[in-house]
């Protein structure tokens, strides 16, 4: 059979991905997601105030979801085999709409899941959409505007109003604390916290971690049965073009590090995670020791003196059955 020209490939796919774009191509939208079958994000453009809005269509099933993955992969020559291969595709769709997404036991929305899920989002391109340097609000003889006017609101003396404060400005958070000393069941409820509009990605090597936003993607990076060619080097351009509000993730170990450490200077708010330590300073130190086991040509004091700044500890401890948390930065 004759190889399909390029523009035959392009009407083949455009075919394919009419479900999907009949949403994209609707006025007004910037982002579609895709958490799981049966439901679609979109992401409108110039609301301020939850612009993320879900709409339940039946024709984005399982079935066709994994089918568009491969039918990408293979219109532009990819490799894509989420079992023992690559789980991810990245793609420019026909319009100049840019594409990512994973299948597999990579990803996850719920428990039931077992086998694997598969998650999408497509960044919309229009060429003339009329955005004026206003729109970022760069006018000529005005002051820059902060976006997050609550940044400016000093931290006040009462741990539990500064810790709620914290989420409410979008700061990265660490749990630290040693061995059954509850982390993971404080980050869950730190969680509950964060704005049920938010658009949630959480990375985790085993799934633990309880969230109750609807938008939302799980991606898992098991420590023993990893299989395939999926890893924390490549998580970050996944996450990064899922476009989340926050991050939440597992528990700092060496293999993760670096990319929890890159991903918390990406520019997105709420970035939590737990560490293994006994005290807030031990904390950060044990946070660079674990990013310089992968990375060992970083400055030491200058990413000490980065997460001081950037990075707030909540330190959990224990006495016998008693926990409590003795420090919050």
């Amino acid at each position: 059979m004759p190889e399909l020209s390029i523009s035959e490939t392009y009407k083949v796919l455009e075919s394919a991905l009419r479900p999907l774009s009949y949403w994209y191509k609707q006025d007004g939208v910037e982002e579609v997601a895709v958490d799981h079958p049966g439901a679609i994000w979109l992401r409108l453009r110039g609301r301020r105030e939850h612009p993320w809005q879900e709409q339940e269509d039946p024709k984005l099933t399982r079935e066709y979801l994994n089918n568009i993955l491969y039918i990408i992969a293979n219109s532009y020559d990819q490799s894509f085999e989420p079992t023992e291969g690559n789980p991810v595709v990245y793609a420019t769709l026909p319009g100049g709409h840019r594409f990512t997404g994973i299948s597999g036991r990579n990803v996850m929305y719920d428990n039931e899941d077992l086998t694997g899920g598969v998650a999408l989002a497509i960044r919309v391109y229009k060429e003339d959409i009329g955005i004026e340097f206003s729109d970022f609000n760069l006018e000529q003889g005005q002051r820059l505007r902060p976006l997050n006017k609550m940044a400016q609101v000093e931290d006040p003396d009462d741990p539990y109003d500064r810790l709620l404060l914290s989420i409410r400005k979008g700061e990265h958070i660490l749990i630290s604390g040693g061995t059954a000393t509850g982390k993971t069941t404080f980050l869950n409820n730190m969680i509950k916290l964060v704005d049920e509009h938010k658009r949630i990605i959480t990375v985790e090597d085993t799934r633990e971690l309880i969230i109750p936003h609807k938008n939302r993607v799980h991606v898992v990076l098991p420590r023993t049965d990893q299989t395939n060619k999926f890893s924390y080097t490549r998580v970050i351009d996944l996450i990064v073009r899922f476009t989340p509000d926050a991050i939440i993730c597992g528990e700092i170990s060496t293999s993760n590090a670096s990319a929890v450490w890159e991903l918390m200077g990406s520019g997105h708010e709420n970035c939590f995670a737990t560490i293994h330590a006994e005290n807030t300073e031990e904390a950060y130190r044990a946070f660079v020791a674990r990013i310089m086991r992968t990375t060992p040509t970083i400055d030491r004091e200058k990413t000490l003196k980065e997460m001081h700044d950037k990075l707030r500890v909540v330190q959990i401890n224990r006495n016998g059955n008693i926990r409590a948390v003795t420090s919050i930065t």
